[in-house]
């Protein structure tokens, strides 16, 4: 394998743990609507668990307002209770059309409290984003063991996996900062 793979395959698992952070990020209650708080939402309908998105229309009237509306009004049941089951936090609110969700405003202290939480969800994503690099300067100490690259080679190729491993991490806290910004924010 050349060097070039190793570089392009620990890239790409970064790159995907990178987008991995964001996702769960996104799913964070601020205090302001978003449809990514019900991504891990599942409805069971005919015995089948489904993505909540695939089985309603969601609506963001305002800033502070969540809509739910079923395909098929007879899923509004389903679609609460499987609301309700999820740890979201909101309460759904059945008219017999659709369902609403009351985003609350977020207290001081439960702000910190998620913002603590985001921290150590990031240094979790960090110590991935190290693994990777661990595992790109294995496989160069094994290509410099078995004689395929000089010594120097190896050390120039462990400073560069150094610095891609430095913009990812710095790729995650910026992500991180901007997300407790936007929690914060009152």
């Amino acid at each position: 394998m050349r060097i070039q793979d190793f570089f392009n395959s620990s890239q790409e698992s970064m790159k995907k743990t990178l987008e991995k952070l964001k996702t769960e990020l996104s799913t964070i209650r601020t205090g302001r609507a978003n449809a990514a708080v019900l991504d891990q939402v599942k409805v069971e309908i005919c015995g089948a668990f489904l993505p909540i998105n695939q089985v309603a229309g969601i609506n963001i009237p305002d800033a502070r307002t969540i809509e739910v509306k079923p395909w098929d009004v007879s899923q509004l049941g389903s679609i609460e209770k499987a609301i309700l089951k999820s740890d979201i936090g909101l309460l759904p609110v059945n008219d017999g059309k659709l369902i609403r969700l009351s985003i609350p405003t977020l207290t001081e202290e439960r702000r910190k409290e998620i913002v603590k939480t985001i921290g150590k969800t990031a240094e979790d994503f960090k110590i991935a984003v190290r693994n990777e690099r661990r595992i790109l300067v294995d496989s160069i100490k094994k290509l410099e063991k078995s004689k395929d690259i000089t010594e120097d080679d190896k050390k120039k190729f462990e400073n560069e996996a150094q610095k891609i491993t430095d913009l990812y991490v710095k790729q995650i806290d910026d992500v991180v900062f901007a997300k407790e910004k936007e929690i914060m924010k009152i």
